[in-house]
């Protein structure tokens, strides 16, 4: 069962078949069957996920009306609040902190009842590209255990690819839902921003960050997508307006006569040659399909980069303000004698990772006076030229797409001590968040050189998210009848922990 998709877990309990309750222990054991090796999880929450599971099967013994995905166990990034539960970020600052309040993600899994089995490993306040800036440890790709599952929420992606949840939720500020997806040969999609509330998300870089779903099909992330996104009063971006028809764009993957536009500078030089093949291979199937492939231009994409890590930086500068040791979260120095800013400054210094540092330093830079119009307003000018090339790119076709990541994933500890080789995985990624839009990435096959997960990445405009969802589940099934079972089958015996 629990190597089943999530809409097929859901039919399984609505016809009877199982139990909520066993569906959530199945999972419960497979975590301390196999978590030990990945370490996609920082906290269980054993207690609480069965008593939820047990909650929905009294209601489903009453006859009540439930949500598709009623009873299904998922796994919480590490980001998002959930009352008495610990959330730490992937954090030492925050260690053992435990909110008072639900994030309106958790209480619309609640509303949806949802199993949130608990919380996974993240690089620390999502600043990262492969989860080995977390400070509990680094999670471990299910394909080879001593290579990264992508960043930040890493924890989530894996948790999806060694069977230990069918879904989970992460958050994307650069791509950290869309590139661990790629290497973990998962579904990971960044609705567009405002389309899923930011309330209770613990904040890096508010401009940026969006929660999104994550699965092992793209209807079970449609699924999860309807089931969290919405307007929210409590959030000041949130989008006031229809959730987009996510749910039957992937139920009915048609295709014909869609344009599909390949963005010329995010299929260059720099790709792993698996990435580049598999990449071609897709854009033939969904050729096939009915869909019209052409070619776009975004020429200001190449500044996108060095635009993000000004601005990322800067919001980050202010929003980690708030951990000061004097309201909650770990307190060091605090001795007769010692004020405030002493047991600040030690907070920090202990609290803080050497990423963390690193990003508030540039970002308190970028800010400074004398320097904030040639830097942080400067990379505002460059995010302002993104847009409109992706304005003007969507004029020309419905939707776009390039290879989601440059390489698969890399050994752990390969790039820790070369940041800009970290910050290059994000290269295709980041324009997404940029200009606010929706982006999908889903398992194109495995790459020759090394027979580990490439990911395809589709951008759709704001609040068009259901084109996305249709691409994809036409691409999806082109490639399940290519291959014949689903790509997570192929995998060599999940590194040693299936």
């Amino acid at each position: 069962m629990i190597h089943s998709s999530a809409s097929e877990m859901a039919t399984a309990l609505a016809k009877g078949e199982v139990t909520s309750v066993a569906l959530t222990q199945l999972h419960l054991d497979r975590i301390a069957s196999v978590d030990k090796d990945v370490h996609a999880f920082l906290h269980i929450d054993t207690e609480g996920a069965l008593a939820q599971a047990s909650a929905v099967d009294a209601k489903r013994a009453k006859g009540e009306k439930l949500s598709p995905l009623a009873g299904v166990p998922l796994a919480l990034k590490d980001v998002l609040a959930q009352k008495g539960v610990p959330t730490t970020c992937g954090s030492k600052i925050l260690e053992g902190w435990r909110p008072p309040y639900d994030s309106t993600v958790v209480a619309n899994l609640k509303k949806n009842d949802i199993v949130i089995l608990g919380k996974t490993n993240m690089d620390e306040f999502a600043m990262g590209s492969s989860t080995e800036n977390s400070a509990y440890g680094p999670t471990h790709n299910p394909w080879d255990l001593s290579r990264i599952p992508g960043g930040s929420g890493g924890g989530s992606a894996a948790s999806l690819a060694a069977f230990e949840a069918p879904l989970a939720i992460g958050t994307d500020t650069g791509g950290s839902i869309r590139q661990p997806a790629a290497v973990t040969g998962t579904v990971g999609v960044k609705p567009t921003y405002g389309g899923v509330s930011r309330y209770g998300l613990v904040a890096f870089s508010s401009s940026l960050d969006q929660a999104g779903p994550c699965a092992r099909t793209v209807l079970d992330t449609a699924l999860l997508h309807e089931a969290i996104a919405g307007h929210d009063p409590r959030d000041a971006t949130s989008i006031n307006a229809p959730v987009p028809q996510v749910v039957a764009a992937a139920k009915s993957g048609d295709v014909k006569g869609m344009k599909i536009g390949v963005v010329k500078e995010l299929n260059g030089d720099g790709y792993q040659p698996g990435v580049r093949a598999r990449f071609e291979e897709s854009l033939e199937l969904l050729a096939k399909a009915g869909a019209e492939i052409v070619e776009v231009s975004c020429p200001n994409f190449e500044y996108a980069l060095a635009a993000y890590y000004l601005i990322a930086p800067s919001e980050c500068s202010s929003n980690l303000a708030r951990f000061d040791a004097m309201r909650y979260g770990l307190r060091v120095g605090d001795v007769d004698g010692a004020s405030a800013e002493e047991v600040m400054n030690l907070t920090r210094e202990v609290g803080f990772g050497r990423e963390v540092k690193r990003r508030i330093i540039l970002g308190t830079y970028a800010l400074s006076s004398g320097y904030y119009d040639a830097y942080y307003g400067s990379a505002q000018k460059v995010r302002t030229l993104i847009t409109q090339d992706f304005t003007s790119a969507f004029a020309k076709a419905d939707v776009l797409v390039s290879p989601t990541c440059p390489t698969t994933a890399f050994k752990i500890g390969e790039k820790s001590n070369d940041p800009l080789a970290m910050y290059l995985n994000d290269i295709a990624t980041i324009p997404v968040n940029m200009a606010g839009i929706g982006g999908m990435s889903l398992p194109s096959g495995l790459a020759d050189e090394d027979g580990l997960p490439v990911g395809f990445q589709i951008m759709s405009p704001v609040m068009k998210d259901e084109r996305m969802y249709s691409v994809g589940a036409a691409l999806e099934a082109a490639l399940l009848s290519k291959w014949g079972a689903p790509i997570l089958s192929k995998a060599p015996a999940l590194g040693g922990v299936a």
